[in-house]
């Protein structure tokens, strides 16, 4: 997908409480607090339900949802009531339904903000099959020892790199590392010293230079200020007390201290010092320049997400085969990053609403996980609503086939932290915007970085200061 478009969609979430999803192209601007409880039954019944309601948010897969919902009344005999809101009303149709007498019994969130909206209406989910089988558990909206919203659908990004130039590399004789293949990086130093050797012997290795160019034209620098940026401030907020997750820690702050900006700076250096391209030029060069660079074998590395294998392979003349296509965390020297994994996130989770009868309940739960565990359930999750289901209940011939898709569920796999999503807490386009207008200048030698740093600090201030009035 055009991530371009899902990032302006992750930020409007972030700061309207509105509900985005992480593939639509469809925006909601809907805002304002969940409805007063209509104080729902919650008295114990052995009653098992006939009916229950899920409230969708996706328009573009509504008729998969209709055929899922025929196929488990047919195999239950229960019949799941699949309602669609229209595109960009999802927050204003659930804030109606839930007032009804017969609300949804299952219903989405995005994430720790819907949750901070909807948490009168959210059960815990802590002890369900379905949390249980979450591949990273740390990817749940959870407040105080509760599980209240479980993702269903996730993207991840980090270093894109070409495995075949890589290992090209580690059969040198003269390279000047000491391990032997890339799944032995696993931190900002060794990073460094295997980027800088290659870009040393970049002719032999047949690159122009090892990573793909640094895109800084106007419009074109969501990587950096966005997604790069991203890890900084993840761990700035994670050192924040007193909050269960990263953006509400981020939505909390009237000001930052940039702490971890020379952390940013190494991996931001290490890219345009050894690129393609003359961090001067780099004003001039696009998302789909730097992608094209890497489809056709002229760098080895690319920071970039699990949607960008549709731009490689769409490329003509394409040189990298699949297999060859593999991720690395983005590492940036901050302590004990050995352990991190790719920046995860979605928009997408779902709760099951807890002013709905106890039967209701039990049999949303467990219609969720007939759809995540079961052989016909999965099989629509893969192969019709094409989700990076984040459950191990999917064996690898389950999974997306595409090279990326399934390196992002090989690092959820791993046990590692994936860094959570903190850029929906930046408080304005603005912003980000002038973040990115200051890596450029800073790219072509004109910006100090310690002017870049103030820069960032004080627009987060000003920006923060104006959501307020």
């Amino acid at each position: 997908m055009a991530m371009k478009k899902a990032l302006a969609l992750v930020l409007g979430t972030a700061m309207t409480v509105s509900l985005a999803a992480g593939c639509s192209n469809a925006t909601n601007k809907d805002s304002g607090a969940a409805p007063a409880s209509t104080g729902g039954s919650t008295a114990s019944s052995s009653k098992k339900a006939e009916e229950i309601y899920f409230l969708n948010f996706k328009p573009e897969i509504a008729e998969v949802y209709n055929k899922i919902a025929k196929d488990y009344e047919a195999e239950t005999g229960v019949k799941v009531k699949v309602v669609t809101a229209a595109a960009g009303s999802y927050e204003q149709t659930l804030r109606a339904e839930i007032a009804k007498s017969e609300p949804p019994t299952i219903f989405q969130i995005n994430g720790p903000v819907g949750y901070n909206n909807w948490k009168d209406y959210t059960a815990d989910l802590k002890d369900t099959k379905l949390y249980s089988t979450l591949s990273d558990k740390s990817l749940a909206v959870g407040s105080g020892g509760g599980i209240y919203g479980i993702p269903y659908v996730v993207e991840g990004y980090g270093i894109i790199y070409n495995d075949a130039i890589l290992k090209k590399y580690f059969a040198l004789p003269d390279k000047k590392v000491s391990i032997k293949d890339a799944t032995e990086i696993n931190n900002f130093d060794t990073l460094k010293s295997v980027v800088e050797d290659m870009t040393a012997k970049k002719d032999a290795l047949g690159i122009k230079g090892v990573f793909s160019s640094t895109s800084l034209a106007a419009g074109e620098q969501w990587r950096w200020q966005t997604h790069l940026a991203n890890l900084p401030f993840y761990y700035e907020f994670k050192d924040m007390s007193g909050f269960d997750n990263t953006v509400m820690a981020g939505l909390s702050a009237n000001e930052i201290k940039f702490k971890y900006a020379n952390n940013f700076k190494n991996t931001f250096d290490l890219y345009i010092n050894n690129s393609v391209t003359k961090g001067s030029l780099l004003g001039s060069k696009t998302v789909a320049d730097s992608m094209a660079e890497f489809a056709l074998g002229q760098s080895a590395m690319v920071q970039n997400g699990n949607w960008a294998w549709s731009q490689i392979n769409e490329v003509k003349g394409n040189t990298v085969k699949a297999e060859d296509i593999k991720f690395l965390p983005i590492y940036t020297g901050v302590p004990g990053e050995e352990k991190q994994g790719l920046a995860v996130g979605t928009e997408n989770y779902l709760s099951i609403n807890k002013q709905a009868s106890p039967e209701k309940q039990k049999a949303s739960i467990a219609f969720l996980e007939w759809l995540f565990s079961s052989p016909k359930g999965k099989e629509y999750v893969s192969k019709e609503l094409k989700f990076i289901a984040p459950f191990n209940t999917f064996s690898d011939n389950e999974k997306p086939s595409d090279p990326l898709a399934k390196e992002v569920l090989a690092w959820m796999g791993k046990g590692g932290t994936s860094v959570a999503w903190t850029f929906a807490a930046f408080p304005s386009e603005d912003f980000k915007n002038k973040f990115g207008d200051a890596l450029l200048v800073y790219a072509q030698g004109n910006m100090t970085w310690d002017k870049v740093v103030t820069l960032v600090t004080d627009s987060w201030k000003s920006e923060k200061a104006k959501t307020k009035k």
